[in-house]
């Protein structure tokens, strides 16, 4: 096997965990907004506001991720 494919398969690989780790860390982050918004209804404004700029960070870091995977492979 090539290295240049080896780094195509490494950096798919890096990417899918990236992603993976991504959608976990939102669902658990939506799952606790959504709880403490049925057990304090009145906050719910102020804990969405929170979960969205959480989500959104989340999200950075998993782009920076990707973006370092693919990279790496056309190196």
């Amino acid at each position: 096997m090539e290295a240049s494919a080896l780094a195509y398969l490494a950096a798919g690989l890096g990417a899918g965990l990236t992603v993976i780790g991504a959608g976990m860390g939102i669902g658990k982050l939506a799952s606790a907004a959504l709880e403490a918004s049925g057990r304090q209804p009145e906050a719910a404004g102020d804990i969405r506001t929170s979960m969205i700029i959480a989500a959104a960070l989340i999200e950075g870091v998993a782009m920076f991720a990707a973006v370092i995977c693919l990279l790496l492979s056309l190196k």
